[in-house]
């Protein structure tokens, strides 16, 4: 059966980035959240973005109006009984995760793949959730998702090709480039990128230097596009927290051991661009 509407549970920063390039494919769009605020901020983000595409010239105002026309919002999951193909981009928690895809099992048609976004928590646990784990997958987009052109499609271990065919096939009409990873910890992105992060934060941690040092070294001796902490305040230091404490439960190592000073800034809710403060102050 062909995918002609797609949903996605969570209107943030991923959520909406999703939304966007799945509705820049031709696909009909449910996107969901549990605030009505939240779906409307999401819907905000896309209407700005793709009119500064507008006024770039990347599209004309009547492509922007048709994008925003296939996307439908929503504060009830239950409306992803329309949908072909979901994927969940809510917070990277276990069990808010682990919920979802339970209450989605019962909501949509049994042929439909239920994907999630999430940066390291393990596919497999999340397909036990459920009744159709042969149909569970992870479909993991970078941020931001309409710049962005990786998204990481990870196998559970119950996961059929048909699906991963799916997918991949999904990431391709979505002008992005897959790449297959297998069902570990933190996967291949952030297996390797958060470690670094990590290592980054210690670095500020024991006064190695100060942010803005690090990231200069990381940006002009190793020519990265962004400093780890820039980045780090990006991401989300809590979304960078979650990653770090999956890693350090998954393999039991005290290599991936989230820095004191990450775990200080999250618990003082300095999350990064998101709040306002992190490793820098933004306006």
């Amino acid at each position: 059966m062909g995918i002609k509407t797609f949903g996605v549970i969570g209107a943030g920063q991923m959520g909406n980035g999703i939304a966007q390039v799945a509705a820049m494919s031709g696909l009909n769009v449910i996107m969901s959240d549990i605030k009505d605020e939240f779906v409307q901020k999401g819907l905000a983000n896309i209407t700005k973005l793709l009119g500064k595409s507008v006024e770039k010239g990347k599209m004309v105002a009547s492509e922007k109006d048709a994008v925003l026309g296939r996307i439908r919002t929503t504060v009830d999951l239950k409306d992803m009984a329309d949908a072909d193909f979901v994927v969940e981009a809510a917070t990277e928690n276990e069990t808010l995760k682990f919920k979802i895809f339970k209450d989605l099992d019962t909501i949509c048609k049994p042929h439909v793949i239920l994907s999630s976004n999430t940066s390291s928590i393990p596919i497999g646990r999340i397909a036990a959730q459920t009744g159709r784990p042969e149909k569970v997958i992870g479909m993991h987009f970078m941020n931001p998702v309409p710049v962005m052109r990786l998204v990481e499609v990870i196998r559970g271990l119950a996961t059929s090709d048909e699906t991963f065919k799916t997918t991949w096939d999904l990431s391709i009409q979505f002008g992005k480039t897959p790449a297959e990873a297998n069902d570990f910890p933190g996967f291949i992105a952030n297996r390797i990128l958060l470690p670094m992060i990590n290592e980054a934060v210690y670095c500020l941690y024991h006064h190695v230097g100060s942010a803005e040092a690090i990231d200069t070294v990381m940006k002009l001796g190793m020519n990265h596009p962004m400093g780890p902490l820039a980045l780090a305040d990006l991401i989300g230091l809590d979304t960078c927290l979650a990653i770090m404490e999956t890693l350090y439960n998954g393999f039991k190592d005290s290599k991936y051991r989230p820095c004191p000073l990450l775990r200080k800034y999250v618990e003082a809710g300095w999350l990064g661009r998101k709040t306002g403060r992190g490793f820098y102050v933004y306006e």
